[in-house]
């Protein structure tokens, strides 16, 4: 590809010198030259900018850059003021229409030097290069006096994420962390209470980088829809959003169905085969399961995340890849990793950002708001029927443990479309649901919660909470507030206790 660079003249003005511009030190030849210098700074053509004051002065520039490019022109830009933010505007912008026409940048990678001009001159091009509209990359020529010390080199790229732009960078993570956040308050992840809010705010965090995530939580919690979420949401959300499970296919298929194949690479290959890696390319990849991967697909995943390329089963070419890597399991990772039973390198390469999806018991008035959720899914399905819920039956959904958490609900709702007519009543409800429930208090509906001899029975969620509470509370105290060894005790992971402790109003040092 060829290089063009294109710049303001550094020459000067006839007449006075503009309040701006300082007096060059002896010896030092300007940006442009210094630039050109450099063994790196090889281009195809210079284009010089220059105002009709500059014309003169500018001509001996553009002659010393042919010496060191073929191709050497200077561009008279009709402004009488170069700190006219609005005249440069107006005069930049067709320019560099035409330049875009001049040097394609299918074929032309175009550099910006930002070290001649006037100030506002300078900071057009960062508006222009930011917007699209020159398509280039930007240059720094450093003074003189400055290198080597502090700048080993005496020219450096320009990006709006280097230490040099902190406050342009924390309002474009901050907008969009933001956007992330309200793109998350959908009816995606359903739910009111404490742990799904605090759920929903950790997508929102996460969705709005790059890292790979570690998703956590019990059998049909909604881990899948938990990395949906934050696919969507994401700077990935318009790319491909690809789920597999690894916990349904042997060792050698599963490497297959991951990195694809080659024809002829086992019996069987008829054809080459993309995996889902290559198919997530651009996009997200949720791997679930993974806990359940053997090490030799381990040792090949690790490899895979380390290097972003891989090769397919039985091939030799190297793949590039740009896939974000969400990974969800139910089991204990850490203690298989001390067990042996899990690689501790790929381990930590996955859990780059950790979300735990809670289970449904935990979740307290959430149940209600989902059951109705789903009986709204069951009427706008074809020949679907809107169904009522009597309070008894509500009232036993809502002390059921749910050892399949939301799946198991959703099933259940579902279940009702086929059984049921117009009312689902605690008869309706599937045997392991009533035989979990308390028995029906004589005085009624009204007298919910009491049993015979008048003693109140809590739900069981909010039984769960206290007794969890008072088990966070006691290992807080024996620990004097350490939350590391608090969670170590607990058997949890730092992070889940911190969420926790924020649940339930808990603090280390009250602990302490």
């Amino acid at each position: 590809m060829n290089r063009l660079l294109l710049t303001w003249s550094d020459a000067g003005t006839l007449g006075p010198a503009p309040a701006h511009q300082g007096r060059r030190p002896e010896g030092d030849r300007g940006p442009v030259l210094r630039l050109l210098d450099q063994e790196e700074s090889r281009y195809d053509a210079i284009v010089v900018l220059t105002i009709p004051a500059g014309e003169a002065p500018s001509r001996a520039l553009v002659e010393r850059a042919r010496e060191r490019a073929p191709r050497a022109e200077l561009r008279v830009v009709d402004v009488d003021d170069p700190s006219d933010y609005a005249k440069l505007f107006r005069a930049l912008g067709p320019l560099s229409a035409k330049l875009k026409r001049a040097f394609p940048p299918a074929a032309w990678a175009t550099d910006v030097l930002l070290s001649a001009g006037t100030p506002q001159a300078q900071t057009l091009w960062v508006i222009l290069v930011q917007a699209g509209l020159l398509p280039a990359r930007m240059l720094q020529v450093i003074p003189a006096a400055f290198v080597p010390r502090p700048h080993p080199r005496a020219v450096r790229e320009v990006r709006l994420d280097i230490e040099g732009f902190p406050e342009i960078r924390a309002l474009r993570e901050e907008v969009v962390r933001l956007r992330a956040e309200a793109r998350t308050r959908d009816a995606v992840l359903v739910g009111k209470s404490e742990p799904m809010r605090s759920l929903r705010a950790r997508i929102a965090r996460v969705a709005a980088t790059d890292v790979p995530v570690l998703i956590l939580g019990e059998t049909g919690t909604g881990k899948e829809l938990a990395a949906r979420a934050i696919h969507e949401h994401s700077p990935r959300g318009r790319g491909p959003f690809i789920a597999e499970n690894c916990g349904v296919f042997a060792e050698g298929v599963l490497a297959s169905e991951l990195f694809g194949h080659e024809a002829g690479a086992f019996t069987g290959a008829a054809g080459r085969r993309r995996g889902v890696f290559e198919q997530a390319h651009g996009g997200t990849l949720f791997l679930d399961e993974i806990g359940e991967l053997s090490p030799r697909v381990q040792a090949s995943l690790l490899r895979v995340l380390q290097d972003g390329t891989l090769r397919r089963v039985g091939g030799e070419a190297t793949i590039e890849l740009d896939v974000r890597v969400l990974a969800a399991t139910h089991r204990d990772l850490a203690a298989m990793v001390a067990r042996g039973e899990f690689r501790e390198d790929l381990y930590y390469r996955l859990r780059g950002a950790v979300i735990e999806v809670p289970p449904l018991r935990a979740r307290g008035g959430d149940i209600e708001i989902l059951v109705h959720a789903f009986l709204d899914e069951l009427r706008a399905r074809p020949k679907g029927r809107g169904l009522k819920l009597t309070r008894e039956a509500l009232r036993s959904l809502c002390s059921h443990p749910w050892p399949g958490n939301v799946r198991e609900l959703r099933a259940e709702v579902l279940r009702w479309g086929v059984f049921c007519d117009q009312t689902v009543d605690v008869g309706d409800l599937a045997p392991e649901i009533t035989a979990a429930a308390p028995p029906r208090p004589a005085g009624g509906a009204d007298a919910q919660g009491a049993e015979a001899g008048g003693e109140d029975v809590a739900p069981l969620a909010d039984a769960v909470a206290t007794a969890e509470r008072a088990a966070i509370g006691r290992a807080l105290r024996v620990h004097r507030g350490n939350i590391s060894r608090a969670a170590r005790a607990l058997a949890i992971d730092r992070n889940t206790l911190k969420r926790k402790m924020a649940a339930y109003g808990l603090r280390g040092d009250e602990a302490a």
